[in-house]
C-alpha cells in the first residue's frame, strides 16, 4: 500500500475526534520535493477542517486541538501542515 494513503488515513482517523462537517486534505508533498523535511520522509499536507468544537476558540486554541489529535504523526510523518480551521458559521477566510 502507498505510505501516503496510510498517513492520511491514520490522519483523518485521529482528526474524526474533533467531530467535522467538512474536511479536506490535500498532499503537496510533490511541491516541496528536495525539501530538508522531504528527503526524511515527512509529508506536507494543506487541511481545511469545519468543526463545532472550534466554535468560540481562537485560532491558535483550533491549531492546538488539531495537533493534539494528530500527536506522533506530527513529528514523523507530517513536516508540514497548513491549517485553514472553521467552526460553523465562521466566515470564509480572507
Amino acid at each position: 500500500m502507498n505510505q501516503a494513503l496510510t498517513i492520511e488515513s491514520a490522519i483523518r482517523e485521529r482528526l474524526a475526534a474533533l467531530e467535522p462537517v467538512a474536511l479536506d486534505l490535500v498532499d503537496e508533498s510533490h511541491l516541496h520535493a528536495g525539501h530538508a523535511g522531504a528527503r526524511s520522509g515527512g509529508r506536507h499536507y494543506r487541511l481545511s477542517i469545519e468543526s463545532a468544537r472550534f466554535t468560540g476558540r481562537r485560532l491558535m486554541e483550533r491549531h492546538r486541538l488539531i495537533y493534539a489529535a494528530l500527536g506522533d504523526l506530527m513529528q514523523h510523518d507530517i513536516h508540514a501542515l497548513s491549517i485553514t480551521a472553521r467552526a460553523p458559521g465562521d466566515a470564509d477566510p480572507v
